[in-house]
């Protein structure tokens, strides 16, 4: 029933879920009653989680070799990067602090955008890398079964025939 192309993408459609609720329920960029936002919500921060969500998504569903952890952490810390990209500018503690509140709607907000593009450019490119470097199983990359086996060492080398003259050289 659950085989592993299944399973990637119920990973990948928890992955964009999880990502999607943890960059927009505290930036309030998703309404809820758990978080007030001072300054509205301008248009561009919703396609922003829109394109984060998608993007985390497709990092999880693209299949990685095995024991292969590389770039969890740049996808994380663009993740990150949205968060502080989407939230508003007065509301995040850390900007008021270094900025103040005039600093930060005049110097972070113009910023954020900027930020926002540059957030989803990383984790675009952590997906061109994953796929790249993507573990081609014969069911994840579509290669019928035949053309693997034909094509590993194995069964181009019969057992009568023996080793070939370049490996007994060594």
């Amino acid at each position: 029933m659950w085989n592993e192309r299944t399973r990637r993408w119920a990973a990948a459609a928890g992955a964009a879920m999880v990502s999607a609720l943890a960059v927009g329920v505290p930036t309030d960029v998703i309404d809820t009653p758990l978080f007030d936002r001072m300054t509205p919500v301008r248009w561009w921060e919703p396609p922003v989680l829109v394109l984060t969500a998608i993007l985390a998504g497709l990092w999880v569903a693209i299949p990685r070799p095995t024991g292969d952890v590389r770039g969890r952490g740049g996808v994380l810390g663009a993740v990150t990067a949205v968060v502080f990209a989407v939230g508003c500018p007065v509301c995040n503690k850390i900007v008021v602090a270094l900025l103040g509140a005039s600093g930060a709607l005049g110097l972070w907000a113009p910023v954020q955008p900027v930020l926002a593009i540059l957030s989803l450019l990383a984790l675009g490119a952590a997906v061109a890398v994953r796929w790249r470097r993507r573990a081609c199983t014969p069911e994840a990359c579509s290669v019928p079964e035949e053309a693997t086996r034909e094509a590993s060492p194995d069964e181009r080398t019969s057992s009568v025939s023996g080793p070939s003259p370049a490996s007994t050289r060594r």
